[in-house]
């Protein structure tokens, strides 16, 4: 159904887009290693280079520290989509391929592709030759966490926000970088203690507890897919314009009242980010038995 992605070395003038930042990629990967399957975490612990040093969240960013690099510029469109302006909706046929119409190069695109690799890899040995297993991990785990930022599903007009210049109390920024970032580390300094472990902790116990009847419904996928991006995608543009376009004009000042009432939102993204990517990997390294059984 999907065509494989391959590495297209184009020199791309794209905006900078780095969703969630450091902080947020790592909270969606280490949150994920709890929800991981025995099989599945001992795979991901194979496949993870020996500087992660067994923690997948250590390297959930890489994709955006390489992707400037000139051998990784094919990558950079792999990181969002672009939707129509003010539609408020998502669709894969329309809306997935990059600034030059190069067709599933995007990031719902990019995370059928790496699990389909991945995929084949676990499921017939040989083709283990064909992929690099280990960056398809990283891509994948990067990957479903962009697509759970809002802004990651902007408009093109606007660049995903990036083009919309805000105040984010005295500090000038970006709409897409407020929801990349700032939001983030608002809630760190004003919650948490300026400690990302903690952030992480309260979010477990919101999954644990409140959101604990939702999270069978995050993980499921349509027809027993083993990722459904699409989902994830239309969820977040929705968002976007419920929330992180809503009162966000050129221009404008963000301060507590944008800020307590969208750090919800981007909690629970992170929250759903993490869960939905221990469901692909424990549904990819379902023991072989398994799967010649499904």
């Amino acid at each position: 159904m999907i065509t494989l992605l391959v590495p297209l070395l184009l020199s791309l003038a794209l905006p900078n887009v780095l969703a969630w930042g450091k902080d947020g990629h790592y909270a969606i990967c280490k949150i994920s290693q709890e929800y991981l399957s025995e099989d599945a975490l001992f795979a991901v612990k194979q496949l993870l280079p020996d500087s992660a040093q067994a923690d997948l969240a250590s390297v959930c960013s890489w994709p955006d520290e390489i992707r400037h690099n000139y051998h990784y510029r094919w990558s950079s469109p792999l990181h969002y989509i672009d939707t129509p302006d003010f539609k408020c909706n998502y669709q894969y046929c329309r809306d997935c391929h990059d600034s030059y119409g190069h067709k599933h190069r995007c990031v719902t695109g990019a995370i059928y592709n790496y699990t389909m690799q991945l995929k084949l890899a676990n499921a017939d040995a040989s083709s283990e030759l064909k992929y690099n297993l280990t960056e398809a991990l990283m891509f994948l785990s990067h990957f479903v966490g962009d697509v759970h930022q809002p802004l990651h599903v902007g408009f093109t007009g606007d660049l995903g926000g990036n083009s919309i210049t805000v105040r984010w109390y005295r500090r000038k920024t970006n709409l897409h970088h407020v929801w990349d970032n700032m939001i983030i580390e608002s809630a760190l300094k004003k919650f948490y203690g300026s400690d990302l472990s903690t952030m992480i902790q309260a979010i477990q116990r919101n999954i644990s507890d409140i959101w604990s009847n939702d999270v069978s419904i995050w993980e499921h996928c349509a027809h027993n897919h083993t990722a459904c991006p699409d989902r994830y995608a239309s969820e977040s543009i929705s968002l976007a314009c419920k929330f992180a376009y809503k009162n966000a004009t050129p221009g404008s000042t963000l301060e507590d009242d944008y800020f307590l009432s969208r750090l919800p939102i981007v909690e629970k993204r992170l929250a759903q980010g993490g869960v939905r990517l221990a469901a692909i990997l424990n549904h990819i390294f379902t023991p072989k038995t398994r799967i010649a059984q499904a």
